[in-house]
């Protein structure tokens, strides 16, 4: 018999909201605690998550929710700039860790969330991020059999309408992790450090302001460098025109079928609002507490998560990971690997923190993986200022741990 991770959470926001369906459903976790400066929100997570003999309790500080002992590790889901400092209490605590990507906004930083955790002897998890996702995890591990030859290019492209759903005034500021690079580049990085299967060795950049209503990154395009010769194109833009999903079957990146037709709908929604505070209270519709709860009546995704059309070229054949399977185009033939439609979304996050908290196997998404990430990310920013190529220090060549049942 299983025993479910006791898990809290901090911060009930978006990210929270993205990961509630894998949180409320998954069974080896069970949410007990929360910390929120919402009250309204503390209130829906109390009755949402309260089961006979085991209640839910939601605190105002973080310091609150370290100190109930029934809390094994905590999901640390505040903004960005907030994640250094709240690692470092729940270290302290000794609660192990998963911290939302990206890990933090400099390097400096990330080592002493990794100082942090080492010293007090809990694990340290970054994600989720889009590298979780099965089909990548499967790609993965069919280059790492061999039979298709070392990757040597890797294509990776996204075209969301990131850029245009309802933002915070920070959101859109880069110096606090706001635009692209940050939110969306740690997927996409992420995703090609896996299937490289080897360390980055450098990037060159260039980003993109298209919209001085939206002051900054909505879009960069970045040429990676592997230690074994592969290299990795990397393409994305939030600006809401041409949508990657068309080429996925129009299966959105949370796996689940999308109407082609409400093409724009992210840039009409945002049209009616005048003010940065208008655009706030619209996101905020959207926000746990507010929004109506849906626990007891998450729909089975149709498919698994994704980010967008991804080609990695072995030496011997080419792979597409998709949102069904892994499409392999060989010299005579192609075909589907195809994958079981998934039955709680984003299982794989909670499978890696429970093996590295109850069987101590050392989790792929650790603090190091996740400092890696967050080099080429600020590589990214740095080469487009300079105009010059960026070379990384930061990068680990050790093969990750891959599993998840796959």
């Amino acid at each position: 018999m299983t025993d479910p991770l006791r898990l809290g959470v901090v911060g009930l926001g978006r990210a929270f909201m993205l990961m509630l369906p894998t949180l409320a459903q998954h069974p080896l976790v069970r949410l007990v605690g929360a910390s929120d400066p919402r009250e309204e929100a503390r209130r829906q997570f109390e009755a949402d998550f309260s089961r006979p003999h085991l209640p839910a309790r939601a605190y105002a500080s973080l310091e609150q929710l370290c100190a109930d002992e029934r809390v094994e590790a905590l999901y640390i889901a505040s903004p960005h700039q907030f994640h250094v400092e709240h690692v470092r209490l729940a270290a302290q605590a000794g609660k192990h860790i998963l911290v939302e990507k990206p890990m933090a906004l400099t390097i400096e930083d990330c080592q002493a969330m990794i100082d942090a955790a080492r010293r007090n002897a809990v694990h340290l998890m970054v994600g989720h991020s889009h590298s979780f996702d099965a089909p990548y995890l499967r790609t993965a591990m069919l280059i790492r059999s061999g039979s298709f030859g070392r990757p040597r290019m890797i294509t990776a492209a996204n075209y969301t309408d990131f850029l245009y759903r309802p933002r915070r005034p920070e959101e859109l500021d880069t110096s606090q992790g706001g635009g692209v690079v940050f939110s969306q580049a740690a997927h996409q990085v992420d995703v090609v450090r896996l299937l490289a299967a080897s360390a980055a060795r450098s990037v060159r950049a260039v980003t993109g302001r298209f919209d001085p209503s939206r002051p900054t990154e909505g879009a960069y395009q970045a040429f990676l460098t592997f230690d074994e010769g592969a290299s990795a194109t990397l393409t994305y833009s939030g600006y809401g025109r041409y949508d990657s999903d068309e080429a996925l079957n129009w299966f959105g990146e949370m796996g689940r079928k999308r109407n082609p037709e409400s093409y724009g709908a992210a840039r009409r929604a945002l049209a009616k609002v005048s003010t940065p505070e208008e655009e706030a209270a619209l996101k905020n519709t959207r926000a746990y507490g507010i929004a109506p709860s849906a626990i007891g009546s998450f729909a089975r995704p149709a498919a698994h998560n994704h980010f967008g059309h991804i080609i990695v070229s072995c030496e011997k054949a080419d792979l597409r990971p998709m949102a069904d399977g892994v499409m392999i185009y060989a010299d005579d033939k192609r075909w589907l690997e195809p994958l079981p439609q998934p039955a709680v979304p984003r299982a794989e996050v909670i499978d890696e923190l429970y093996a590295a908290v109850r069987k101590n196997v050392p989790p792929l998404h650790s603090g190091e993986w996740g400092m890696a990430t967050l080099e080429i990310c600020l590589g990214i920013l740095e080469s487009a200022r300079s105009g010059n190529e960026t070379v990384l220090a930061h990068q680990r060549a050790r093969g990750p741990v891959l599993g998840g049942g796959l």
